[in-house]
């Protein structure tokens, strides 16, 4: 695929179909508005591997489970719910699943909000992946069709960007945690359906804790991107004429 971007860059550019101004800083804007879309994906693509929950599970202030979970049973048990998220499953792959006695690990209530949940996830890594597509199909053109360094703009802007929606975001989920989750789910989701007992598996599992080191994670990742984009991409300096 970026081979035969290239060749195709490279054939209108030796065919005299060069990159103006006007549409080289208008791709540089768009570059710049994907930017945080590809940092944020990558954040929640890497929230939703095995690294997260075996770190998480194992830190000292987890809390634990009031209603009988070890940590063996939650690095066990979690796995299911992420791969769901993944996979092409039904629902039947989570409601097949029972406690030692039988009984469904999951209730109707709680089978009802992974599959929105999956819905969800889904829509957004669709979105994700056409971002990644996009960029390196921006970057590709850039490289081969004379605006390189418009396409290195557009990255510095998209990465001070996402640092400023961070922030805010950040700021707002320091001061109101709670409401902030609140409205993340009202969102997406209908009504009060992604309110739970305590006593609900789901909750069992994924705490409120959880959530609040994921949202922390997913900013450091983000962040650490953005940064990197932001200060460490610097203008070249122009090379001096020669006589």
């Amino acid at each position: 695929m970026t081979t035969f971007l290239a060749t195709l860059v490279i054939s209108l550019r030796d065919n005299g179909y060069l990159m103006n101004k006007k549409l080289s800083s208008l791709l540089s804007y768009l570059t710049a508005l994907l930017t945080p879309i590809f940092l944020l994906g990558l954040g929640l693509r890497i929230l939703l591997t095995p690294i997260f929950y075996n770190v998480e599970y194992r830190l000292p202030w987890f809390p634990p489970d009031n209603y009988g979970f070890t940590q063996a049973d939650r690095l066990r048990l979690a796995p299911y719910a992420v791969d769901y998220l993944l996979n092409n499953e039904d629902i039947s792959y989570l409601g097949g699943l029972t406690f030692e006695d039988g009984s469904p690990l999951y209730n109707e209530r709680e089978l009802s909000h992974m599959h929105d949940v999956k819905v969800v996830t889904k829509g957004a890594l669709r979105v994700w992946y056409v971002t990644v597509v996009l960029m390196v199909g921006l970057g590709v053109w850039a490289r081969f069709g004379n605006w390189w360094q418009a396409f290195r703009v557009g990255l510095k802007r998209g990465g001070w960007l996402l640092i400023g929606l961070v922030v805010a975001i950040g700021l707002f989920g320091a001061i109101a945690f709670w409401q902030l989750f609140t409205l993340f789910h009202g969102l997406f989701f209908e009504g009060d359906t992604w309110m739970f007992e305590y006593s609900d598996t789901l909750i069992r599992l994924f705490p409120i804790q959880f959530w609040q080191d994921a949202f922390i994670w997913a900013g450091v990742i983000s962040v650490g991107g953005a940064l990197a984009l932001a200060l460490g991409l610097r203008k070249k300096p122009s090379q001096s004429k020669t006589d």
